[in-house]
């Protein structure tokens, strides 16, 4: 009889441990799913603030902006009208594109304020990769705000409070923010003046 549960108790350890090696198993092949707060989409409503200068520009709100985002490619500039207030372009992720199951297929690089994807073969649809990811220009309101933005790093989680604007400086020129994350191309870039920014380092 001693030995009947001496052999039952072993094929019990033997079965517990393989039941935990499975469930090991299967919790590493889940895949990486983003972040409660970067699933959300950006907010954005009616502008609180009035025209205002700032640097030698005049800054008009077109609507106050929220983002919580993963940054998947920065970019400092020095050259160019805009750089004297904006320093740094961050590309943005949200929702299935600040997963890093669909990031690890695309291929994201940024040049004169543009920013370029491409991959082999779609993780998720075109159309999800243009709706959740956007270059957006970034205008520090303060050199505190310039030092944590140009201090983020790609795959840091950050959250953005301002305003999408539309900038003047003289009479020849302006450069206005996209209103729609549904736009590409030429001019479908955000224009942000940050009032707020934080950083989650991962």
């Amino acid at each position: 009889m001693g030995g009947l549960k001496t052999i039952l108790k072993m094929a019990f350890i033997v079965l517990l441990a393989f039941l935990l090696l499975r469930s090991c198993e299967n919790r590493k092949s889940y895949p990486t799913q983003p972040s409660q707060a970067i699933q959300l989409e950006p907010i954005q409503k009616s502008p609180s603030k009035k025209t205002f200068a700032f640097k030698g520009y005049t800054i008009t709100p077109l609507a106050d902006f929220e983002i919580t985002a993963k940054i998947l490619s920065r970019e400092k500039y020095y050259l160019g009208e805009e750089s004297d207030i904006s320093p740094i372009d961050l590309v943005l992720g949200w929702g299935r594109m600040a997963d890093d199951n669909v990031l690890k297929t695309i291929s994201i690089s940024q040049s004169n304020r543009w920013y370029y994807w491409e991959t082999k073969e779609l993780p998720i649809p075109q159309r999800e990769i243009e709706t959740h990811s956007a270059n957006m220009h970034m205008i520090p309101q303060d050199d505190r705000l310039k030092s944590v933005l140009l201090n983020a790093k790609k795959g840091d989680i950050v959250n953005i409070k301002g305003a999408l604007v539309r900038v003047d400086k003289g009479d020849n020129w302006h450069w206005q923010s996209s209103l729609s994350r549904d736009d590409t191309g030429d001019g479908a870039c955000e224009v942000i003046f940050v009032e707020s920014a934080n950083i989650e380092h991962l």
